[in-house]
């Protein structure tokens, strides 16, 4: 699939299961012991094989954007806002009227939005 190595073609499409499947964001580590969580990790060896692998990682990216979850989404929006900004930024718009809910995590706080809501957030930075 992605031509990098078996082993870590299946640990990257472990990963991108991983996100799929999110039910929170969390981009750095939760708690006081600032513990990642499964998906963070995930995000994270998603982040590197795209670095290593941009035209191979990019197709799955679409297809996140396209059937996860809505966290998913806010992930594969964010990955392919590095592959090319101006694809990211078309992926935060398309999200920018979704209602649907998802937990967030920043530090010891925890709480939750709506896509909407994070994406005009996101879209006002940047």
């Amino acid at each position: 699939m992605f031509g990098i190595g078996k082993k870590r073609d299946r640990e990257i499409e472990s990963a991108l299961d991983e996100l799929r499947g999110a039910d929170t964001v969390a981009f750095g580590g939760v708690g006081i012991a600032g513990t990642l969580l499964p998906v963070t990790e995930a995000y994270r060896r998603v982040e590197a094989a795209l670095a290593d692998d941009p035209e191979g990682v990019r197709g799955e990216l679409d297809r996140l954007l396209a059937e996860a979850t809505p966290a998913g989404r806010v992930y594969a929006a964010t990955l392919l806002e590095r592959a090319d900004p101006s694809t990211g930024r078309a992926a935060w718009t398309a999200l920018g009227d979704d209602p649907a809910e998802f937990g967030t995590f920043t530090g010891c706080v925890m709480g939750r939005t709506t896509l909407r809501d994070y994406t005009a957030e996101h879209l006002s930075r940047g």
